[in-house]
């Protein structure tokens, strides 16, 4: 096991040549990332959670009911213990064939089948209080963390001049005001960013990294809460000018002046070693994900040119799109079942309202990044 641990901790991954772990050692004149830290992130996660159940329940949940937002779920499926068994053994999307086997056995007609199923998934999907109080959470965690991150990277320098992102190797300093709290986020690429960039000091990096994210998700979040709240107007407005934040951001700064700063200036200024190529290679799938989500806004903001002079269009509530699962029914479809009559001849077509998938799902949690 010290074989293997020694093995992990090689100064020759980790760190530039002249560089070793004795000069990151903590002393009285100055304080460095400690690989041992990490382990905050356990405790911090259970301390997070709590603060979240907390802020939802005594401060989202108040906000939501004076803005009148209903506690009410989607409309239930009617109980029916062979369709039961069929969503929750089998399928909770039946194919053409088993339909028309379940409506020969129910004699109910396809279209009820249809309409009982997407209840039935409705009926697991979130309530738009639920949605509400998780959009005012990440609205009010994005935006401390961000406006922290920018006061702090603003402190240092670092805004105004990226070569201090790579200056810490030169100086071998760090200043402790960058809390890891900072940089915990949900998905597992990004922690493996925030890790690697804590691990071999390259943690300014990793703050802007973050902030540069965060600009664009508090935005989004706000127009989710604006859409719970059924502030149509200011939800379109806020998500254009997500839109515009989320593509200048990751399309343009993050390579421009992160991605620059981390592969050409630190190859210039400590050369190239192991770790390196591993943040450099986790950083490129980052801005891989930034032009898939990118693509999909440019999407939506076609999607809203076109619909825009025939009727009111949602951005975060786009019809026919197959990426995700949430749907809702018209007031046709919330009908009862019906029975089959003789030679009458069934309908397969469903119509429906599906969410977007990722940062733009009304009902999922994001972020991305």
């Amino acid at each position: 096991m010290a074989g293997i641990l020694v093995w992990f901790w090689n100064e020759r991954f980790w760190l530039p040549h002249n560089v070793t772990w004795a000069d990151l050692k903590n002393t009285d004149d100055a304080t460095f990332p400690q690989a041992e830290d990490l382990y905050v992130a356990i405790p911090l996660a259970f301390c997070i959670f709590m603060i979240r159940l907390f802020f939802e329940r005594f401060i989202a949940r108040p906000c939501a009911l004076a803005l009148k937002i209903q506690a009410n779920g989607p409309q239930k499926a009617q109980h029916n213990a062979i369709l039961e068994k069929v969503f929750t053994a089998i399928t909770k999307h039946p194919d053409e064939k088993r339909l028309e086997g379940l409506s020969k056995q129910l004699d109910w007609d396809v279209r009820s089948i249809q309409r009982w199923f997407r209840q039935r998934r409705n009926q697991e999907k979130p309530s738009t209080l639920t949605r509400f109080c998780e959009s005012m959470w990440k609205f009010t965690f994005n935006l401390y963390i961000f406006t922290y991150g920018i006061r702090y990277l603003k402190k240092v320098g670092t805004l105004n001049n990226s070569y201090q992102c790579i200056h810490l190797f030169v100086n071998r300093y760090f200043d402790a005001n960058v809390d890891f709290g900072i940089m915990f986020l949900h998905h597992l690429a990004t922690i493996s960013l925030i890790t690697f960039s804590y691990v071999n000091n390259m943690v300014r990096v990793g703050t802007l990294v973050m902030c540069l994210h965060d600009m664009a998700d508090v935005l989004l979040e706000a127009a989710k809460m604006a859409n719970y709240s059924k502030c149509q107007k200011l939800c379109d407005l806020l998500f254009v000018v997500f839109a515009l934040v989320f593509v200048i951001a990751r399309l343009g700064i993050f390579p421009l002046w992160i991605l620059n700063t981390t592969m050409f200036e630190s190859w210039e200024i400590v050369g190239p070693y192991p770790s390196w190529w591993v943040f450099n290679l986790l950083l490129l799938v980052l801005q891989s994900l930034h032009l898939f989500w990118s693509y999909l806004i440019i999407k939506i903001a076609c999607k809203a040119i076109s619909k825009g002079k025939t009727g009111k269009w949602n951005p975060l509530h786009v019809s026919k799109d197959d990426r995700s699962d949430i749907e809702s029914s018209s007031e046709d479809e919330d009908s009862p079942p019906r029975v089959l009559k003789p030679h009458t001849s069934s309908t397969n077509g469903v119509n429906s309202t599906k969410g977007i998938n990722g940062y733009f799902m009304a009902g999922t949690s994001s972020d991305e990044h």
